[in-house]
């Protein structure tokens, strides 16, 4: 019976194996298939593309020349006496020839070094002179014309067979400027007198063979495809192999089943120590009482706390400092000071917040009520001034502290289910929140509810009456120093 059942599975095997290989054999002549069908369309889309660039930096070059040449050459010659500018150009003359004909020249030159490349400027009005060659020769001209008259900012382009080759030919529009016009409406030969600025004076259109970017074109995406055949078949190829390894290694399976049972019992010690490891990294995020809640499965955590020490901390001068250093200094230098200040929080049995930037939370009294919360709070405060004097003697730097500190009830609680937050909630809240933003730079300003449990053991500057947004006035004060030379916290 056993022996029957192994000659069914590898039957059934052999049939998965064979039609597992037939459907990557179609798949991948469907592959070919469709990559062929669309060499022609990406062929034709890549040379238009290519010539089209090409054809833009030209225009771009000969304006540019006709620009510097109008200038550089004809403007400083206006004003000299004997200079005879002129449509009739001849180099064999004392002559210079004005910007459009320059053009016109330009583009005989090249047409004649280069055959298969035209430049040519024509209009629907030019001047009696030109009027055989200045004028649209063939319908691409005239619909370049019409076209660009309406729309003189865009381009008119197309690929059709010139001069019995395939060529790409390129219009833009040619604007007059304000140098321009007085010159065209003023001479007496002009078809036109109304010229204004910006009207469209003439087409300039460059006309380039194809043969060139065709070949290479067609070359790169043969070499292309091919590369992408060899892959395929490599593919392929190691795919086969792939799935004939996989039918060997079924059969050792079975027997590497009962080596990784033994393996998982030594896995499951490992994975105690990992999930001991989990419980301490939850423990830097949370309290131990939030987080033993939490592992219990509780989903709505919050309680309300009679009374509790919020302290606000935001580093002063410190923008001014990251415009200085590199970031991964500033990273540095934040992550000294925070760390410095949590073993603060640490040391007096506090509870750390968060950070927002370079601001700093912690607050006494929660999770666990104490009594002594308001003391610790302001020798964190102290010591927090301490510690960044420190910093600044060690590192040079003119960095400062503003602190505010405030006293009353607060309700503390889990939110969100992802990177979740052991956060603070209430009045008492914002108004700690106001006291460091409305504070002095180096200075520690607490509320008149901590300034009356703390007014017998420490000593405090009446700062008076000020106006906190959204609170009203305030009467205020700064904490200065200890009035014992030790404090019970």
């Amino acid at each position: 019976m056993r022996q029957l059942i192994s000659r069914i599975r590898a039957a059934i095997s052999q049939l998965i194996y064979k039609r597992i290989l037939l459907a990557v054999t179609i798949l991948f002549c469907v592959g070919v298939g469709v990559a062929m069908a669309n060499m022609s369309r990406l062929s034709s889309t890549l040379i238009e593309s290519q010539a089209l660039q090409n054809a833009t930096l030209y225009a771009q070059a000969v304006k540019e020349a006709r620009t510097l040449y109008s200038s550089d050459v004809v403007n400083p010659l206006n004003t000299a006496k004997g200079i005879n500018f002129t449509h009739d150009y001849n180099p064999t003359k004392v002559t210079v020839p004005v910007p459009a004909t320059f053009l016109i020249e330009l583009g005989n030159q090249i047409t004649n070094k280069n055959p298969e490349v035209s430049l040519r400027l024509y209009s629907n009005y030019p001047f009696p002179w030109r009027r055989k060659e200045g004028g649209a020769r063939d319908d691409f001209e005239r619909q370049a014309i019409t076209y660009l008259t309406k729309n003189p900012t865009k381009k008119f382009f197309r690929s059709e067979k010139f001069r019995g080759k395939p060529a790409f030919r390129y219009a833009e529009a040619d604007i007059l400027t304000s140098s321009c016009v007085n010159c065209h409406n003023t001479h007496r030969d002009s078809p036109k007198t109304d010229w204004k600025v910006g009207d469209v004076r003439g087409i300039l259109e460059i006309t380039q063979p194809l043969d060139t970017i065709t070949q290479n074109t067609r070359s790169e995406l043969k070499n292309l495809f091919l590369l992408l055949v060899g892959l395929s078949v490599l593919g392929v190829t190691g795919l086969t192999l792939s799935i004939s390894r996989l039918r060997q290694n079924a059969k050792q399976l079975e027997q590497r089943v009962k080596e990784r049972t033994a393996q998982l019992q030594e896995t499951n010690v490992e994975l105690v120590k990992e999930q001991e490891k989990c419980d301490r990294l939850l423990l830097n995020i949370l309290p131990e009482s939030i987080a033993a809640k939490l592992k219990d499965g509780q989903s709505s955590i919050a309680d309300g706390f009679a009374e509790v020490t919020i302290l606000f901390a935001d580093i002063v001068g410190f923008t001014v400092l990251s415009a200085q250093i590199s970031p991964e200094e500033l990273l540095k230098f934040l992550n000294e000071i925070f760390s410095a200040f949590d073993g603060l929080t640490e040391r007096y049995g506090l509870e750390k917040i968060k950070t927002i930037g370079d601001a700093y939370m912690v607050v006494g009294g929660l999770p666990n009520p104490s009594t002594n919360h308001a003391e610790s709070i302001a020798e964190m405060a102290l010591d927090m001034q301490e510690e960044l004097a420190k910093f600044n003697a060690k590192h040079h730097a003119g960095i400062n502290i503003r602190i505010g500190i405030n006293t009353g009830p607060a309700i503390a609680g889990v939110i969100g289910t992802k990177k979740f937050i052991y956060d603070l909630w209430g009045d008492a809240v914002n108004t700690a929140a106001r006291m460091e933003s409305h504070g002095i730079a180096g200075a520690i300003q607490v509320t008149q509810s901590t300034y009356d449990i703390l007014q017998n053991k420490y000593r405090f500057e009446d700062r008076g009456i000020i106006h906190i947004k959204g609170k009203g006035d305030m009467n205020t004060y700064l904490l200065a120093g200890r009035l014992v030379s030790a404090v019970s916290v």
